[in-house]
């Protein structure tokens, strides 16, 4: 089977708290990567309640400096709250740490609302519709190109894997045009994911860095030893999409028995659809779910994402995951 890797958000459970959920997320990573995980990427949020995982590149020195052989990075950052000077800098730093081990994915939204996006001291007016340029820029710095009149140091001369996140086809006609691998946030938003799947590999263009197309899809997994558990382990999802779409965000909530049966028949539609890239159950369950939707992608590579309650579930889910990776 093609490679697993796993996405975290560091979710903050209610009860507990940022230092638990960083803690935590260095302990999947480990377990991860005794489990075969290929990578552990950590995504850039601001002004979440449930999401930890706000500085990112510091996260991923964290996690890095706890593993051994996981490649860590960020998917993504969000590269219109940044300049891309600051990025080749924080990731020359992480890639000169850990040599080797890095991955740097960038994002054109904001990941928060707008309130929080200016708090950032970003020009939201302009700055999404200069990612291309920002991207370019980026990758410019670690190049070293003389088309940049100062350096990133460190940065200049390293080699960072970049990879173009989206949600849209915009991310995917970018990739194709920089020769970049591309990853569709199938996981949350995976309404257009065919179509950006086939325009990306139909316009690849080879590039230095990438002979061939490569795509990686978000997946949700919620596994456990029974279709009935792994149905109330995903309630914690549940809950949080729906509260986050009405407007009330806030940390990752214990499992409920009949969310799903409790909410109105708009609600259900709207679960139905941002979770349709799921799979929820037993082993046998999962596995069935899995190959069915690599059969109908073709994905290069599945990143895993659990948004379980318990930590100890959590794993048992990703555990679940690999072992069922591994036999093929």
């Amino acid at each position: 089977m093609i490679p697993f890797s796993i996405l975290d958000l560091s979710p903050i459970a209610e009860g507990s708290d940022a230092a638990t959920s960083f803690h935590r997320s260095l302990d999947l990573a480990r377990h991860g990567e005794r489990w075969g995980y290929q990578r552990f990427w950590l995504a850039e949020h601001h002004g979440m309640p449930g999401i930890a995982s706000a500085a990112t590149a510091v996260l991923i020195g964290h996690v890095a400096a706890g593993t051994e052989r996981i490649r860590v990075g960020a998917g993504g950052i969000m590269l219109p709250n940044h300049s891309p000077l600051v990025i080749a800098e924080q990731f020359g730093t992480l890639e000169a740490l850990f040599p080797g081990r890095i991955d740097l994915g960038l994002g054109r939204a904001p990941g928060s609302d707008h309130v929080t996006a200016r708090a950032l001291r970003r020009n939201l007016a302009s700055d999404a519709d200069e990612f291309p340029q920002d991207v370019v820029e980026l990758m410019d710095y670690f190049a070293g190109s003389t088309r940049r009149p100062v350096r990133a140091v460190p940065g200049e001369g390293l080699d960072v894997p970049l990879w173009i996140l989206g949600s849209s086809l915009f991310g995917a006609q970018l990739a194709a045009q920089l020769g970049l691998p591309y990853a569709f946030a199938s996981h949350f938003a995976p309404q257009m994911m065919m179509q950006a799947i086939e325009l990306y590999r139909a316009n690849f263009r080879p590039s230095a860095k990438l002979a061939q197309p490569y795509v990686m899809l978000g997946f949700n997994v919620f596994a456990a030893d029974s279709d009935a558990e792994a149905q109330l382990l995903a309630t914690s999802m549940q809950q949080a999409f729906v509260n986050l779409r009405s407007g009330r965000p806030g940390r990752l909530k214990p499992p409920k028995a009949g969310y799903y049966e409790s909410l109105d028949l708009p609600e259900r539609m709207m679960l139905d659809s941002v979770l349709s890239c799921s799979a929820i159950g037993s082993p046998a369950s999962v596995k069935e779910q899995l190959q069915a939707f690599i059969a109908r992608t073709r994905p290069d590579e599945l990143m895993i994402t659990s948004q379980i309650f318990d930590h100890a579930a959590r794993l048992r889910s990703y555990e679940i995951t690999a072992e069922l990776q591994r036999a093929g």
